[in-house]
């Protein structure tokens, strides 16, 4: 892995510089503290972003407006974050990675401040287009900053660790802070959450140790395949994205529509998102030594829960257990594609983690909107077959493409150390 250059304005000079230094040389035991720094601050972005989806009745009530335009709190984010995830990361690339960081971390809090006492609808999108412009840096820079934390060939359990608390964000941020907006008031939960990333800055700022910036790779004769490498993995990225949220952001119609009852939604979606623990638990165990089937079973996985929904829907109990495999595939894919992308090494870790970013929120914001198209159009059934559709065709590049998606990893070394102080894995295929 081409070797990170200091910033001599990250961590205070020489000493902040030496300190990344020992950093980026940790094992996934040395580097346990700024991980779970990571994991928490992951947790509290992903809950802000997506925590007005079970608010939204309240939030259109309150504020008196239809439950479409509330949706736009949400649609509206992702596409900020498409937009401007790329320019803001060059923007910012001459700053402190750590102090980076903790400012995207306060304008979340200040967001949901704003939000939890906004007296118009206006102010509360104008609130959450601050939290965007917080997302679109957050992570582009926590995706690399990841990576820094320990050596290259532990990138992938680094970031599927990290990932975890994405999904908590899931499958305990969202339900918790929608408990509580209908037990009390949805401003409470924004208010409550607000809190909860004041904590996640104090925890940043107090254990997250710093890293050197820049690293991108040098203007060499592999320049151009490196960058190819790079445009497929984000490719992939954005496809996987597109597919799963084509279908996912309508998985409660879908699941109501199968005969599902409505008080068993809340739990049935809980058992769904903690099951994309179990995928990213695959990743984490599996990424760095097999990268490229890991790669293969995650989005095949995803692709054919995908197909299985739509082949027996309206069938419940068909719909139900495919929904689990497909959860369980796409707990893996968000890890497995950040890994792979940062290590086609096609850009420096920042600016690969910024195109993983807009990518992902194309996927994200488009998914929503072509589902809504195939559902007005020809009907909810065909939904899961458009997205399985989309997943397999990124299936079809991981396949082709197997410089973006080696086997085994090249950036495995016998001399490097495993997490537990032996030799990493003798087998790599």
């Amino acid at each position: 892995m081409t070797a990170d250059r200091a910033d001599p304005a990250d961590a205070g000079g020489a000493v902040g510089a030496g300190r990344a230094a020992d950093a980026r040389a940790a094992t996934i035991r040395g580097a346990a503290g700024g991980i779970g720094a990571l994991v928490v601050a992951t947790f509290v972005a992903i809950t802000t972003e997506m925590v007005p989806v079970g608010l939204l009745p309240l939030i259109s009530d309150d504020l008196g407006v239809t439950e479409s335009v509330a949706g736009l709190l949400v649609t509206a984010y992702a596409f900020m974050v498409a937009v401007l995830a790329v320019p803001l990361t060059l923007g910012t690339r001459r700053l402190p990675r750590k102090g980076l960081l903790l400012t995207t971390l306060v304008i979340y809090t200040a967001s949901n401040v704003l939000v939890a006492f906004a007296p118009t609808f206006a102010v509360v999108a104008a609130a959450r287009s601050l939290g965007g412009v917080a997302h679109a840096v957050f992570f582009s820079v926590s995706i690399g900053y990841a990576s820094r934390l320990v050596r290259p060939y532990l990138t992938g359990r680094a970031l599927a660790l990290v990932t975890a608390g994405g999904t908590a964000g899931f499958v305990l941020g969202v339900p918790l802070s929608t408990a509580l907006g209908t037990a009390t008031d949805w401003r409470t939960a924004f208010l409550v959450l607000a809190g909860v990333c004041a904590l996640a800055t104090a925890m940043i700022a107090v254990v997250l140790p710093p890293v050197p910036g820049g690293g991108a790779p040098p203007a060499d004769a592999a320049r151009s395949t490196r960058r190819t490498a790079l445009a497929l993995a984000v490719t992939v990225n954005g496809l996987t994205f597109l597919g799963q949220y084509t279908v996912y952001t309508y998985v409660s119609v879908l699941l109501l529509a199968a005969g599902l009852g409505a008080s068993t939604l809340g739990p049935v979606l809980l058992v769904l998102g903690a099951l994309g623990l179990v995928g990213t638990a695959y990743a984490a165990a599996r990424l760095d030594s097999h990268q490229r089937r890991t790669a293969v079973v995650a989005l095949a996985t995803i692709g054919a829960g995908m197909l299985v929904v739509g082949l027996t829907f309206p069938g419940i109990v068909g719909v139900l257990v495919a929904a689990a495999v497909w959860s369980t595939g796409f707990g893996a894919a968000p890890s497995v594609l950040q890994t792979s992308a940062i290590r086609t090494h096609g850009a420096s870790p920042d600016m690969t983690g910024a195109l993983v970013n807009t990518t992902a929120n194309i996927g994200i914001g488009g998914g929503a909107a072509l589902g809504g198209a195939v559902l007005a159009g020809v009907g909810l059934g065909v939904v899961p077959f458009v997205g399985a559709a989309l997943v397999a065709g990124a299936l079809g590049v991981v396949l082709l493409a197997r410089r973006t998606f080696p086997n085994p990893n090249p950036t495995t070394s016998p001399e490097s150390l495993s997490d537990d102080g032996g030799a990493p894995p003798a087998r790599t295929t």
